[in-house]
């Protein structure tokens, strides 16, 4: 699964992306720290509307949008963490 231009353009922005292709699963994980700072309390959410992602963080003037990855299956936030589970692509 490809990583949205988003995230990518996001890790100079002191979030840490990471992407992750399990063979033996089948399954593929895009992984946004976006800091300590943010990770504590309900400062950071995650919504999901048709097809099109927005995370907000109010405190810290966080607000990032972008498209789902087709081969996408689940998002999820814990601890500052935005996951994007999915199908490998190719």
């Amino acid at each position: 699964m490809n990583v949205p231009e988003p995230l990518r353009n996001a890790e100079g922005d002191d979030a840490l992306v990471r992407s992750f292709e399990y063979d033996d699963t089948d399954e593929s994980l895009i992984a946004v720290d976006f800091g300590r700072d943010r990770a504590t309390g309900d400062e950071l959410s995650v919504d999901v509307v048709d097809s099109r992602v927005i995370v907000v963080a109010d405190d810290q003037g966080l607000e990032c949008e972008f498209d789902l990855p087709p081969s996408a299956t689940d998002v999820s936030v814990r601890n500052g963490v935005v996951t994007i589970a999915g199908e490998p692509d190719g």
